[in-house]
């Protein structure tokens, strides 16, 4: 009995150590099966990245770098907005949008210091010329329209309504009164024997280059007019005085409804109240609108890629972002010719 209960367990564990081998071969397979799988799931992860790598680099361009803008704070609003865009989806590109105004800024872009120069009106002859005598090749870029905004205190209710001829005249020196001394009743004899008190946008901004080259035709701005850098400041200033008369920007009007209120402008059909489809080319504010601007340097687009990137950026969106920063957007067929112009510079 104790020799065949021996022999019964030695052959017990003969066949648990060949099941045991089996088991072993047979796991190894799996392994190797599941090594050559994972591989290939790799190798796929792999190129699936790179295809979206590419297809990022087609968007970006993998750029990195700055990119400097300067210039009219009428159209800081909207440049500022796209720029904070394309950093959101380009995290290694600095785009730095300041506002000196239009004149100071094209002083920065003609010594070298910025990529972009923004413009609340056309770009001068001698600064073209100073532009060729230092080097620097540049573009001209339409960005959006702007309707030029007569505002006036809310509590202003007599002039809530102006002809067009009425506001030229107020702001010209000399045209009411040889002193300059106006009363809103040397406008309209039924309006208040009070004092206009007028604001308007310094020199250094394409705006007042504008309303006096294009709005009073070059005559001089009435004596005694408030001619401020800031334009948060000048909405300031008219929302705290009841007799004030000021000229800015849509946009800051737009932005600031709830301090001042504008003037709905006859321009012989009736007022108009400027509005995002009052101030399109073909509106009925037409009149008072104008195109806004950016002057991109050539040569930084050219030796910078960043620069360019962040140039074709701003005519993919320009149309989308217009409206949210108080601007009429361009034709798309408009934008669409600035984006190839951008895209052709280099080739």
């Amino acid at each position: 009995m104790h020799l065949k209960k021996v022999a019964l367990i030695l052959m017990a564990l003969t066949l648990v150590f060949v099941v045991a081998a089996c088991g072993q071969a047979e796991e190894s397979g799996q392994e190797t099966t599941s090594a050559e799988e994972g591989e290939t799931e790799n190798n796929a992860a792999e190129t699936s990245t790179d295809a979206e790598a590419d297809a990022a680099n087609e968007t970006d361009g993998s750029v990195s770098g700055s990119v400097v803008i300067d210039g009219s704070g009428t159209v800081y609003p909207l440049m500022s907005r796209i720029a904070e865009e394309y950093m959101y989806e380009n995290d290694e590109v600095s785009v730095e949008v300041s506002r000196a105004g239009t004149s100071a800024g094209m002083e920065k872009f003609i010594n070298g210091e910025t990529d972009f120069s923004n413009a609340s009106r056309e770009i001068k002859a001698e600064e073209a010329a100073q532009l060729e005598e230092n080097g620097i090749e540049f573009e001209e870029f339409k960005v959006a329209l702007d309707g030029l905004t007569i505002v006036i205190h809310p509590e202003n209710t007599w002039a809530a309504e102006m002809t067009e001829e009425e506001i030229k005249t107020m702001f010209v020196s000399g045209a009411l009164k040889e002193d300059d001394n106006v009363l809103w009743s040397d406008i309209r004899p039924e309006w208040p024997e009070e004092p206009v008190n007028f604001y308007g946008p310094n020199e250094n901004h394409g705006t007042n280059e504008f309303f006096v080259e294009e709005i009073i035709e070059e005559q001089e701005l009435v004596e005694g007019i408030n001619l401020q850098q800031e334009y948060s400041t000048l909405v300031n200033l008219v929302s705290e005085d009841k007799n004030a008369i000021g000229f800015f920007g849509y946009g800051y009007y737009a932005n600031n409804s709830d301090k001042v209120k504008a003037v709905h402008v006859d321009f012989g059909n009736g007022p108009v109240e400027p509005s995002l489809e009052t101030i399109k080319e073909d509106g009925d504010y037409a009149p008072f609108t104008r195109p806004v601007f950016t002057y991109l340097s050539v040569n930084a687009a050219q030796d910078k890629p960043q620069v360019k990137a962040f140039a074709e950026y701003v005519f993919h969106v320009a149309g989308d972002l217009a409206g949210e920063t108080g601007f009429a957007p361009l034709s798309q067929e408009e934008l669409e010719a600035n984006l190839e112009r951008v895209q052709s510079l280099g080739q």
